[in-house]
């Protein structure tokens, strides 16, 4: 197991304790303070059990979403750190900075490679005080899950710059889901602190265990509605969307804080 990960379940086992009421208040307070979190959408920080409690928090004020059945909303609130075309199969985590999709999305996703070659991405980073929950873009239908086992290095913008191929070095869950027949693929990847990814629809997903091996799900009938929830990242993490070639237009949001249900692309 690499230092990232054992690091990551140490960090694991202190969030998710539940302190005496007065500690946990105070961790909980101190932890919104020092990240600036906005708590406007969210229980007062002191009413959380635990710091992975806090982390996970769902809103509780409804977010309004664009509601156009064409529209891919953000999955998630974030920073886009990069976007844009594939130049063939290669995409960037950062500017500078290239890799393969075929390395990101493995060889079980080789049928449907063709498809995104030339295709549109979007990198969607979550920081330490952003909503961790993830909601799924569009109207879709989830074929196919894969999770990799893998490291758990820092996804912020300093190791973005540094470390190559880090988005395929690191554990991450790939959703294959298909729109009106249009293939797109939702890259959930993992990160230092905690390491751990959930997702509803899969309780036998477990990320940051001793794993080695990839594991596949197939479905047969599993469609979403735009907005569902689909999981949450038990801290800050990374959210790759890869879409099929001439399928999407992107807005122009590179730099741009978004928040979840915000319109980031239209289904052509």
């Amino acid at each position: 197991m690499h230092i990232t990960n054992l690091i990551s379940q140490y960090f694991g086992k202190f969030a998710k304790k539940e302190f005496p009421s007065f500690f946990q208040k105070f961790i909980n307070n101190t932890y919104a303070k020092i990240f600036k979190i906005d708590m406007s959408e969210f229980r007062n920080a002191k009413y959380y059990k635990s710091l992975t409690d806090l982390f996970t928090r769902e809103l509780a004020i409804p977010r309004e979403i664009n509601e156009d059945e064409n529209s891919f909303i953000s999955p998630s609130d974030s920073f886009i750190t990069q976007s844009g075309s594939l130049h063939k199969e290669t995409l960037f985590q950062i500017k500078g900075m290239e890799y393969s999709v075929e390395d990101l999305l493995t060889y079980y996703c080789t049928d449907t490679f063709p498809m995104v070659k030339d295709g549109k991405y979007m990198n969607f980073y979550l920081a330490p005080s952003d909503y961790h929950r993830y909601h799924a873009p569009i109207d879709c239908e989830i074929k196919k899950l894969i999770h990799v086992p893998g490291k758990l290095y820092p996804v912020n913008l300093k190791y973005l710059n540094k470390e190559l191929d880090l988005f395929v070095q690191n554990e991450r869950v790939i959703l294959e889901c298909f729109s009106d027949n249009k293939i797109f693929y939702m890259v959930f990847v993992g990160a230092l602190n905690v390491g751990q990814m959930v997702f509803d629809f899969e309780p036998s997903v477990e990320t940051n265990t001793n794993a080695k091996d990839i594991k596949v799900i197939k479905y047969d009938d599993l469609k979403v509605k735009k907005g569902q929830t689909l999981g949450y990242f038990k801290m800050g993490s990374t959210v790759v969307m890869v879409w099929e070639k001439d399928s999407v237009e992107l807005e122009e949001l590179l730099n741009q804080k978004v928040k979840y249900g915000q319109k980031i692309g239209t289904l052509k």
